[in-house]
C-alpha cells in the first residue's frame, strides 16, 4: 500500500514538473521568442528558401515600431483584425496549428517605410522622403514597377523582399499594421 501511495506521488510530481514545462515553452513561444521558415526566394540573397530563422516576438508583444531594414515576419492577412486567440491557436507548438504556418500567411519581409514616410517608385528607383534609398541588400534592380507614391500611415509599415522582381510584399497587399508585425528576426 505505501508503495502505491509513493509511486502515485511521484507519478503525479512528475506530470506537474511536465506540464509547468510545456506551459513555460509556450508562454516563450508565443510572447518572446518564436522560429519561422521561409517560404520562397523573396528574400534571396539575404536568406534562402527552407531557412530557419529565430524571430524576436517582444516587438509583437509589446508593439515597437520596427527599424528601417529590420527583416520582419509578418501576418499577410491584414485585411482582419489579430487578436490574442490567433498568437495562442498559430503556436507551433498545438499540433493543430501546423497547417496555419504557411508561406502564404506569414510573410518574412524587410521594412522599407515607417509612419509618416512618403515612398515613391520612380523611373524603377525607390525614394523614401525624396531620398534615393541605398539598398546593397536587394538580389538586383527592380524593373517594370509603375510608377507611384505611398504615404505610410500611423501605427503601419511598408515591407518589401529584397528580391524584388519575385516578392509579394506591401506592394500587393498594402501596408501592414503594426499588430500585423509577428516578430523582429535575431538569427
Amino acid at each position: 500500500m505505501r508503495s502505491d501511495l509513493k509511486s502515485a506521488k511521484e507519478l503525479w510530481g512528475w506530470t506537474k514538473t511536465l506540464g509547468i514545462s510545456i506551459s513555460l515553452a509556450m508562454l516563450v513561444n508565443i510572447f518572446v521568442l518564436q522560429p519561422f521558415k521561409v517560404n520562397g526566394q523573396s528574400m534571396e540573397p539575404t536568406l534562402q528558401n527552407a531557412e530557419r530563422i529565430y524571430v524576436s516576438k517582444l516587438s509583437h508583444t509589446f508593439s515597437y515600431l520596427p527599424e528601417y531594414n529590420d527583416i520582419v515576419v509578418v501576418d499577410s492577412r491584414v485585411n482582419r483584425d489579430r487578436t490574442l486567440k490567433d498568437d495562442l491557436l498559430e503556436n507551433p507548438l498545438l499540433m493543430f496549428s501546423m497547417g496555419k504556418r504557411d508561406g502564404k500567411t506569414f510573410w518574412v519581409k524587410r521594412v522599407i517605410g515607417r509612419p509618416g514616410d512618403t515612398l515613391e517608385f520612380k523611373n524603377e528607383i525607390m525614394y523614401r522622403n525624396g531620398q534615393p534609398l541605398n539598398e546593397p541588400y536587394i538580389k538586383e534592380k527592380m524593373v517594370n514597377v509603375p510608377d507611384a507614391k505611398i504615404v505610410i500611415p500611423e501605427n503601419h509599415v511598408f515591407v518589401m523582399g529584397d528580391n524584388r522582381n519575385n516578392s509579394d510584399d506591401s506592394r500587393v497587399i498594402g501596408v501592414i499594421p503594426l499588430d500585423h508585425i509577428m516578430g523582429k528576426k535575431l538569427f
